[in-house]
């Protein structure tokens, strides 16, 4: 730093001012100006993949129904005494609904709860009636051929000896064109109610059986 002021006045050594006239001798050093920190970019993560709902317009879920709507269908055939023949039809359903949550399980190895186990069994209910269905349509057209329904359940009553006033009220139903389909179409909604409630009931057990927790 300079000895003397630009006034004449000798400076004491390190003065930062004139003690006489008041003069700066030397500027401050700036605060030397620190590099702005690093901006933190916030990391966004990928959401989680959610599985796919469970519905008709899901492959991974209609195939394992439909599969197991074959298996159910096909035990329902099996021949048994009239004795275990509704056990059998309640179990078969209600297998089917448990298979088809076994079958989705091994084949995307997800968990699911029991509201979806209940609609894997509901897809596979209604496959199961429209099987039904296919079965009961040509078994109505072939018993028509051979002179109708009538007939058919007249020779059936007969051949048990199970024929009395109630059978015979039943058959006069059969014969008039209105009872007829009256009679179809309680029975359609009966098979509809029956094979759709009890494979949803087999796939909510199927689920929480299967379930890992």
């Amino acid at each position: 730093m300079p000895e003397y002021c630009t006034c004449g006045a000798q400076l004491p050594p390190d003065a930062r001012f004139c003690h006489k006239c008041g003069k700066p001798q030397f500027e401050e050093a700036s605060a030397e100006e620190q590099p702005p920190e690093p901006a933190v970019v916030p990391v966004v993560t990928g959401a989680v993949a959610q599985p796919p709902l469970i519905n008709f317009r899901n492959p991974l879920a209609v195939r394992p129904a439909l599969l197991a709507a074959a298996v159910g269908s096909l035990l329902l055939t099996v021949p048994l005494p009239p004795a275990f023949s509704m056990g059998w039809l309640l179990l078969s359903l209600l297998a089917a609904g448990f298979l088809a949550v076994w079958f989705y399980r091994r084949r995307t190895q997800a968990e699911l709860s029991v509201r979806d186990g209940m609609r894997m069994g509901w897809i596979t209910g209604m496959f199961c009636f429209v099987i039904a269905m296919l079965f009961f349509t040509v078994s109505v057209l072939l018993i028509s051929r051979k002179g109708g329904l009538a007939s058919f359940y007249r020779d059936q009553f007969a051949a048990r000896g199970a024929i009395d006033a109630n059978v015979e009220q039943f058959l006069e139903i059969l014969q008039n064109p209105a009872g007829l389909a009256t009679v179809l179409l309680l029975s359609l909604l009966f098979v509809f109610v029956f094979f759709t409630l009890l494979p949803t009931i087999g796939g909510a057990i199927g689920a929480k059986l299967l379930s890992r927790d």
